[in-house]
């Protein structure tokens, strides 16, 4: 099943944001290549300008507080497995914890000059070369495990921060029921009746050869679906498409 997810919010965007730009980071860092780490360096700074735009580690916090207030109450409560819920309650804890006790996320990345001064460089289109920056040339040129540990240190101030979304989003995602629908003539709308969601999760079979073009607020869901012609431009579907779609909520 191939899935898509459409943020009811900035918040949550903000949340899908980061973690696809760490999901990149960590897969190039992996690598051996000067190429990949020069990309795993601008996902980096990619990762520091979404913090800069928006109180991510504010916001998280306050889905965990929210959260672990919630889950509290149900110690004790028959039915619920205490072991697991007491290993949930101890996860949020301690990232609640880590994530109080951080400053500005990223702040060290920031004081650095070599990496403000390359930060500038990348912004600009081909800013990077061995003549306009010889001094990332020459990192470049070092061992691969060098680089890496040069990375593995950068990143290491953000690591608390990536915790934290990792488990504000499987709460979210986690705390709605997957139901089955079908998307007549291409077409699906749902009522909400301004009940508040946070995040929309719609599964489609591959072989559907379809994706969805969805548009969603508090008041309805609008999902219609396209395929892709041979230059890849969308084009409506006009037939009935079966999909999944869970609605989540915090």
């Amino acid at each position: 099943m191939i899935l898509y997810e459409y943020p009811f919010n900035e918040r949550v965007r903000a949340y899908l944001r980061l973690e696809y730009l760490f999901d990149r980071l960590f897969f190039l860092v992996r690598g051996d290549d000067m190429r990949e780490h020069q990309i795993a360096v601008s996902t980096l700074f990619d990762i520091l300008d979404v913090l800069e735009r928006t109180d991510v580690k504010g916001s998280i916090l306050q889905d965990l507080e929210r959260q672990r207030s919630g889950l509290a109450a149900l110690r004790d409560h028959p039915g619920v497995a205490q072991d697991v819920l007491e290993g949930m309650l101890g996860d949020m804890e301690r990232v609640i914890g880590v994530l109080t006790a951080q400053g500005k996320i990223g702040q060290a990345l920031r004081e650095n000059e070599w990496l403000s001064s390359l930060r500038g460089r990348l912004s600009v289109t081909g800013g990077a070369t061995q003549m306009d920056m010889p001094s990332f040339y020459a990192w470049q040129q070092k061992p691969a495990e060098v680089r890496r540990a040069d990375l593995a240190r950068w990143i290491d101030s953000l690591m608390g921060l990536c915790e934290g979304l990792a488990l504000a989003l499987r709460l979210l995602r986690e705390n709605g029921a997957k139901s089955q629908a079908v998307a007549e003539q291409g077409a699906y709308q749902q009522m909400l009746g301004g009940k508040q969601h946070q995040l929309l999760r719609v599964w489609i079979e591959p072989t559907q050869g379809v994706f969805p073009e969805i548009s969603a607020n508090k008041y309805m869901i609008w999902i219609r679906y396209a395929t892709q012609d041979g230059e890849l431009k969308p084009q409506p579907v006009a037939r009935d498409v079966p999909f999944s779609m869970s609605l989540c909520s915090i």
